[in-house]
């Protein structure tokens, strides 16, 4: 399969296109410099510019755009830089997909959002059949998700990737918490009952992989371990992992001094079930939290 991906030198866009490659793909990556080499193609999607014709060769497409939710205080500024980085990005795909021919256009884009698409679920369990939630994240992620209009109406297949945490120690959750859980110094956050939407990393892979590889698959879709788990095992499990106790939780209103309005997405639970992954036979090979944790602890 011939795949073509946004946001190819991130955190996840690195290890998907070698997981691909290393399994048999062909990978295209988007750069946003001039002077693009072989297996890259340039765009400009702040201006909207991506020439139609540079997608027309492949299969496929993943779009992983997007500035980090959690790299720093959300500012009225930073939000629209959350936004306008999300649906930009997603907004020219979409319409470059839409331009080209039926015949040559990709069949499938994969468009990477997140689980907060739900907001705070609290005790509830939300599946992709479940009505969307409020609060900025969950704004942002319907603006996202409607961005791939152009490309569905289009025909292509859309696949609007909600997806949780993938884990491991260079990137998401686990990296700011790296350092204060080795200092013997890292917590619960709040009360540790809300439920946090994860997945193993080698899942994430697979589970981008089996999307894009079952043609019958479209519409939204979670990307989350099926064994929920609150914040507060989660956090003891994770010092367990690195032999460290874990006595010191942070209070809420610490973490709203620290973080602003990101501590409110911080602070929710999101109890999301994988139901059209487990429905299309998908089987999770970490399914587990300790496992998971191992693993993205040791780069298994």
């Amino acid at each position: 399969m011939r795949v073509v991906i946004s946001g190819a030198s991130g955190f996840l866009g690195g290890r998907l296109t070698r997981w691909l490659t290393e399994n048999g793909h062909q990978v295209t990556r988007l750069v946003r410099r001039p002077g693009a080499g072989s297996g890259e193609i340039p765009w400009d999607p702040a201006a909207g510019t991506l020439d139609p014709a540079a997608l027309a060769p492949h299969d496929a497409v993943v779009n992983l755009s997007g500035a980090n939710i959690g790299d720093r205080r959300w500012t009225e500024h930073y939000k629209q830089v959350l936004t306008s980085s999300r649906v930009d990005t997603t907004g020219t795909l979409a319409r470059a997909l839409a331009a080209l021919p039926a015949g040559e256009r990709p069949g499938t884009l994969v468009n990477v959002g997140g689980i907060n698409w739900y907001g705070d679920t609290g005790e509830h369990t939300v599946d992709e059949q479940s009505p969307p939630g409020t609060g900025f994240l969950a704004d942002l992620c319907k603006v996202w998700e409607a961005a791939t209009a152009p490309a569905e109406e289009a025909g292509v297949r859309v696949v609007r990737l909600r997806s949780g945490t993938p884990l491991h120690r260079d990137g998401g959750y686990l990296k700011p918490q790296m350092l204060p859980f080795r200092l013997g110094v890292g917590g619960k956050l709040g009360n540790g009952r809300q439920w946090m939407p994860w997945v193993s990393m080698v899942d994430w892979l697979r589970g981008v992989t089996f999307l894009l590889e079952h043609a019958d698959i479209a519409g939204p879709v979670n990307l989350v371990s099926p064994r929920s788990v609150r914040n507060a095992e989660f956090t003891k499990e994770f010092g367990a992992a690195l032999h460290r106790p874990v006595v010191m939780p942070i209070p809420a209103f610490a973490l709203r001094v620290a973080l602003g309005g990101l501590s409110t997405e911080a602070l929710a639970s999101v109890r999301a079930r994988p139901g059209v992954l487990l429905e299309a036979g998908f089987t999770f090979r970490q399914p587990g939290v300790r496992e998971a944790l191992e693993a993205a602890l040791h780069d298994r």
